[in-house]
């Protein structure tokens, strides 16, 4: 079965992304859920970002890569926010990755070193009105893309999925998770 690995967003490794791990995991799949952040939490979003910021991105983004490293198999990446960056990186350099689902957060099309493999499906969500603004590179990089999904979801928080956050959407959270979920099933 597919294993999934669920990147963070700026504010860390929190219970509610522990918890949205979980939910796939009720679903039956094998999740992991490395610490980009070696257990730094923020309480906002411009907290974390400037952690990310200091850490630097690509530090970030490595410590994506080692934690996939170890695993054989059929792989899922799931990145939420900040989470897209160490997704987007491994899914066009690794081997064994079919598919990506990015949350509240997108790579520019331009901004990959590498084309997006032709046989990595991909789901994009993302908020009509994320005040971060990553609707229009998430339906730029889903229009080059033949296995390509993109859901839109009302509202602007972000990111929207993590249940100990106040931007937390239990509605859209629950689509998501049902939309995630028939798209590991395909994957």
């Amino acid at each position: 079965m597919t294993e999934v690995v669920l990147l963070h967003h700026a504010q860390g490794l929190t219970a509610g992304v522990r918890s949205l791990a979980d939910r796939i995991r009720d679903a039956g799949y094998t999740v992991h859920v490395p610490d980009l952040f070696e257990g730094a939490t923020f309480d906002t979003l411009a907290d974390g970002v400037a952690f990310a910021r200091q850490t630097g991105f690509e530090e970030v983004a490595a410590r994506g890569v080692e934690a996939v490293s170890a695993l054989d198999g059929d792989l899922v990446l799931v990145g939420i926010s900040l989470g897209a960056v160490p997704a987007e990186g491994i899914a066009v350099t690794r081997p064994g990755v079919s598919g990506v689902v990015l949350v509240s957060g997108v790579v520019p099309v331009g901004a990959l070193d590498q084309p997006w493999p032709p046989d990595v499906a991909l789901q994009v969500h993302t908020r009509a009105d994320d005040p971060d603004g990553d609707l229009e590179p998430a339906r730029e990089l889903v229009a080059g893309l033949e296995a390509a999904e993109l859901f839109v979801y009302e509202g602007e928080a972000h990111p929207f999925v993590d249940d100990s956050l106040p931007t937390y959407d239990e509605a859209a959270t629950g689509l998501l998770v049902e939309r995630v979920l028939e798209f590991l099933a395909d994957h």
